[in-house]
């Protein structure tokens, strides 16, 4: 893919904003209302990556997360808050050439400065996409793997934006979530809260995994029965 396609595609839904969860009064906005809020804080962004590409390498994270979460070739993924590309590099290269990574993100910056490095680094199988706080705009049934790594808790309305990934999901897919088991305050989500959270919107646990080289854990969710309304979810306490 030429670098100036690569650019327009990222360029492209910058035409509308970056949408958030509050107004400038303070008021949830429309898009999110129909959902509740979550009774927990969310942390706020304070950088694009938690750990140097080198020092994450050195311990081989993401060859093991990506082991576990049982990416092959060919499979279509996404990289939810892509960040500085660290994983879509790495997931590009393990789907090849008859796969595909959709990188995307909240930060209009962040996905500009990832569409200079998906041209540099030619990964034609990868697309960029400007998402929400409460929606990740993700095609639906379009993705065998969705994940989403050291970014959980800086969401802003975490059951809008789950009950909305769900129909991205391809038969078999999985949601990938890597975090580290420790308050929300801290950079972290409690693992017993992110289980309340995912099955609050229609999923369920399918395994755990101790990946303190990868900051703390990794859970794979599937989708389990059907979506309850909006009006239906019951909310999860903070622990």
């Amino acid at each position: 893919m030429k670098r100036a396609a690569i650019v327009l595609l990222a360029l492209l839904p910058l035409l509308n904003g970056c949408d958030a969860p509050w107004d400038d009064a303070g008021e949830r906005t429309e898009t999110a209302r129909e959902f509740p809020p979550a009774d927990r804080p969310v942390a706020p962004t304070v950088s694009t990556k938690w750990s140097t590409e080198e020092a994450r390498d050195r311990v081989n994270e993401a060859e093991d997360v990506m082991d576990s979460a049982d990416v092959r070739p060919n499979m279509t993924v996404a990289d939810i808050g892509a960040g500085d590309g660290y994983y879509t590099v790495r997931l590009a290269q393990r789907v090849g050439a008859g796969g595909r990574v959709l990188a995307q993100d909240i930060i209009p910056e962040v996905i500009e400065r990832l569409a200079d490095r998906v041209a540099r680094e030619r990964l034609d199988n990868v697309s960029l996409k400007l998402g929400a706080v409460d929606d990740p705009r993700l095609p639906a049934a379009s993705f065998d793997r969705v994940f989403m790594v050291h970014m959980y808790h800086e969401i802003g309305e975490p059951y809008a934006f789950l009950w909305r990934l769900r129909p991205a999901l391809r038969k078999g897919g999985q949601v990938i979530v890597v975090d580290g088991d420790r308050p929300i305050a801290q950079h972290g989500t409690p693992f017993r809260l992110l289980v309340c959270e995912f099955e609050a919107v229609g999923y369920k646990l399918v395994s755990y995994d101790d990946k303190q080289h990868a900051g703390g854990y990794l859970a794979r969710f599937v989708p389990d029965g059907q979506r309850p309304e909006a009006d239906k979810i019951t909310v999860c306490d903070n622990p």
